[in-house]
Formats: C-alpha cells, structure tokens, sequence
C-alpha cells in the first residue's frame, strides 16, 4: 500500500512537471558550431561558479517506483547537501558528500555512510541517479566523457544526450550570468528525473 502511494505521489508530480512545461520542441540554432563555441564559454564560466544552492521539486522513477518531494540542494566545490522532504509520507531525509564519502540521514535503520552517494541512494532510497551528472546537467552543461548536445536559436542547450541518458530543457531562467535551467527532464530507459527549479542562488566565494 505504501509503495502504491509512493508511485501515484510520483505521477502525480510527474504529470504535473509535463503539464506545466511546453512540449513544443524550440527551433534549433541555425549554427551548432557556433552554439558549442558559447557552450565551451558558458561551462567554463560555470566552472567558476562552483558555491550555489537550488530549490525546486524532484520526482524520480524507475520501473514503476519512485519518489517525489521538495528538494533543496547545496553545492560548495565538491561538498554537498541534499535534502528532501516527501509530501505524502512526511519523511525527509538528507545527503551529503565529498568526494569518496557520502553519508545519509533521516532513515529508519538510522545513518548509513558509503563511498559514493549514488550507492546510497540507490541501496536505501530506490533511485538510481548518476548524481555527479546530474549536477553538472542541472545547470546545462555537460558532464565529464563524451556527449551530443543540441542548442536553441539562443544557443542554450534544448537536448544533452550523455552516458545513455537523455536530458531535456523544457525551461530558462532569464536572470544571471549565464543564465539557469528551470525544468531539466532527464531520462534512461525506465529511469527517469523530473526537475523543477524555484530558485537558484549563488554564493559568495569564500
């Protein structure tokens, strides 16, 4: 029963995050060259702005299960703190990390540490995300290996297809410098991320 909730809470985000973002697919830029060019400029820029935090909505699945919630993200360098909060269940719970340890919090079998987040979501939450990705692909660059990408005609990425996913930009920002994804639909298979963002904010550099 409770996983039976769980995956209707899940739909109901997920149709939600489709519903208010626009599937119409944008024109592409006539000059990809061009548009990779302003990519290489606008990740390097982001490479610097490496102290940020974001606020939104998460809905993830897998094969028919999931979970959803609202989500609040932390990136100092490679230190970071996630935390969710599940609307239906009232459980929350929180990660954080460096690189080779991640720790998890708010679990009925109390903390559990491993080397990478990734396991632990994966072994005690059901999500399977390739975080370090992910959080390269929230702000709309590439992560690290090969990847194909696709531009508006303003030269922002609408499609990254990387490491067998494929990442979907459905909404920007128009503030900052550059400018942030607000809704990054990204899928594999039966896998799937659904992101929207409230808010971004950078911060100070210490």
């Amino acid at each position: 029963m409770i996983a039976m909730v769980r995956v209707m809470a899940v739909a109901v985000l997920l149709a939600g995050l489709v519903a208010c973002s626009a599937p119409v697919r944008p024109s592409l830029a006539p000059d990809q060259e061009a548009a990779m060019a302003q990519q290489q400029r606008r990740e390097a820029a982001l490479a610097q702005q490496d102290r940020w935090r974001l606020s939104g909505r998460i809905a993830v699945s897998s094969d028919g299960d999931g979970g959803s919630g609202r989500l609040e993200w932390v990136q100092d360098g490679e230190t970071f703190e996630i935390s969710l909060r599940a609307p239906v269940t009232r459980r929350s719970w929180r990660l954080v990390g460096t690189p080779g340890f991640a720790r998890i919090e708010g679990l009925d079998v109390g903390p559990q540490t491993a080397a990478s987040a990734e396991i632990l979501l994966a072994e005690y939450v059901g999500w399977t995300i390739p975080l370090d990705d992910l959080r390269a692909w929230a702000r709309g660059a590439r992560a690290q290996g090969p990847a194909q990408v696709d531009f508006d005609v303003a030269q922002r990425p609408v499609q990254i297809r990387q490491h067998g996913w494929t990442i979907d930009y459905r909404a920007w920002g128009d503030e900052g410098d550059p400018v942030l994804p607000l809704r990054v639909f990204a899928e594999r298979g039966g896998q799937r991320v659904r992101l929207q963002v409230d808010q971004w904010q950078l911060m100070a550099q210490p």
